[in-house]
């Protein structure tokens, strides 16, 4: 084969002018300095690696898991219902209104001394009879599931609602955004009870069906927090979306012809992920503090379902006889509240990249 000429002006090493001795193989330290090179990794599990190193948020989650398995798997141990008026041998005990924790009424007692079994109420009963520590289980299930689903809920419209309004940009995002400072210069709390109050008594559902049988009060509040909450996700995702949509990349796909949409999934909301995820964090005790101060107002969940702001709303009437009727449920508002409001702190730490050292 004919050797080709090289090039005068070419930059290529010509390796035949280098004796054999410039190139050895590498040494054991030098093997070893490969070893020790950090590995390659995504944003989310770089991300989740700083979290589990914040002890505040590790001890968020592990408070949080512990409520979710007790509200989980108490109501399959504890014989009795949130609704359940206590009765001994088909009698209804009078007797066990107001019992103190880990007590048992004067029927119970003679029904254990005759050898039955009993399980024991732990937090005690309320003034109808009914035990208490399953209608604060109940009462955190529902607490949290208007939270989560609420934050859903706000998590979905504001960030459609943003991205349209980032991405578009000009009259359509003037437009949009002055939306947003209608319904943000609303009193929030006097819109909520309005809201409340009307959708209670315009909701209708078909008998057995899921809604039916999810409540009234429970859809409204969904729909309250859908209505009023998003504004400020809508806001945030916004102004991310108007930073990333300047990047070269972003043109480069307008110049290949991608669709808006598909922009805005692929290249704009994944940039976007950490302050999405904070910011649905964060959302979540929020909620959570608004369902409680409805219900303690009376105008959450209808009973005799249970909430934490109607345990306490209930126990304020009896606070200086039964004064630990308000401690369970204040106590499980404030460990909820905290722990998530500090792992919305450990995330905002670990996800967000201006706050990376």
């Amino acid at each position: 084969m004919e050797k080709l000429k090289k090039n005068p002006l070419s930059t290529q090493i010509d390796l035949s002018k280098f004796s054999k001795d410039m190139f050895v193989p590498a040494t054991e330290d030098e093997k070893r300095q490969q070893d020790v090179m950090s590995e390659s990794t995504t944003f989310f599990k770089d991300g989740m690696r700083k979290l589990f190193k914040n002890p505040l948020a590790v001890g968020s989650i592990i408070v949080l898991a512990c409520i979710i398995l007790t509200i989980i798997i108490a109501p399959m141990i504890v014989p009795y219902s949130y609704e359940e008026i206590l009765s001994v041998d088909g009698r209804r005990d009078k007797g066990a209104k107001n019992l103190a924790p880990f007590t048992y009424s004067k029927l119970e007692q003679q029904y254990i001394d005759k050898g039955g079994s009993r399980f024991p109420h732990i937090f005690g009963t309320d003034e109808q009879c009914r035990d208490y520590f399953i209608r604060v289980i109940y009462g955190t299930r529902i607490s949290l599931a208007v939270g989560f689903f609420a934050s859903i809920i706000v998590l979905i419209i504001g960030m459609l609602y943003g991205s349209v309004s980032g991405y578009l940009g000009g009259k359509v995002d003037l437009i949009m955004m002055r939306i947003v400072d209608i319904i943000y210069s609303l009193p929030d709390m006097l819109i909520i009870i309005l809201l409340k109050v009307v959708l209670d008594e315009r909701l209708r559902f078909r008998a057995g069906s899921f809604l039916d049988r999810l409540g009234t009060s429970m859809v409204s509040l969904f729909i309250v927090f859908g209505l009023l909450y998003w504004v400020g996700m809508a806001r945030l995702i916004r102004g991310q979306i108007l930073t990333i949509k300047e990047n070269e990349y972003i043109l480069a796909a307008r110049s290949i012809g991608a669709r808006p949409g598909r922009i805005i999934r692929q290249h704009i909301l994944p940039n976007c992920l950490s302050v999405i995820i904070i910011s649905t964090a964060l959302q979540i005790p929020s909620a959570i503090f608004t369902e409680s101060f409805l219900s303690f107002i009376g105008i959450g969940v209808k009973a005799p379902m249970p909430s934490l702001g109607s345990l306490a709303n209930a126990a304020r009437e009896g606070l200086q006889s039964y004064p630990y009727k308000l401690v369970f449920p204040a106590i499980m508002i404030c460990l909820i509240v905290l722990s998530l409001n500090l792992l919305g702190d450990g995330l905002r730490d670990a996800f967000d990249p201006k706050l990376r050292r």
